[in-house]
């Protein structure tokens, strides 16, 4: 008798290989068989990250994450303006934190928007943010290393 976890199949079972091993009937093919492109469609990983998180976002306009994660998305898209308006967004629902405030400042460098990456530069200072040796080096503030206000924060202790 053949146990009860034990599969079986009858000698008729036309399966993937149909009766005593010849091939016949449909093939079967497993999801993990279709390439990428038939999931993603033409997609790549961040396009698809990007149209997720944005869905989510209309479901759910408030939610700190995944403003937080989809403005990080869009930045590394290089969707600039959305990358802005997203935190400001953050700024909006969350006025004291000084990570909110500086990716603010970061989006705004990359706008070539000076004077307003600045003025968030020193609102998040003010607020707490004290990794000088890594605002002296972000390359999303590269547009702002030779303006005298980004270097006068540098100097402040």
């Amino acid at each position: 008798m053949a146990g009860r976890d034990t599969p079986q199949s009858a000698p008729d079972d036309p399966g993937p290989t149909g009766p005593r091993g010849k091939s016949g009937g449909r093939s079967r093919k497993k999801a993990t068989d279709q390439p990428p492109t038939d999931w993603f469609g033409n997609l790549g990983q961040l396009e698809f990250d990007i149209d997720f998180y944005e869905r989510l976002l209309i479901r759910k306009a408030d939610s700190v994450d995944v403003l937080r994660i989809l403005a990080e998305l869009v930045s590394r898209k290089g969707l600039v303006k959305r990358a802005v308006e997203l935190d400001r967004r953050l700024v909006e629902l969350m006025p004291d934190d000084f990570l909110a405030r500086y990716n603010l400042a970061c989006s705004l460098a990359r706008a070539s928007r000076p004077d307003e990456a600045i003025d968030s530069l020193s609102r998040a200072i003010l607020l707490g943010y004290d990794d000088l040796s890594h605002m002296e080096t972000d390359p999303d503030l590269e547009s702002l290393r030779e303006h005298p206000d980004f270097r006068a924060l540098l100097d402040t202790d």
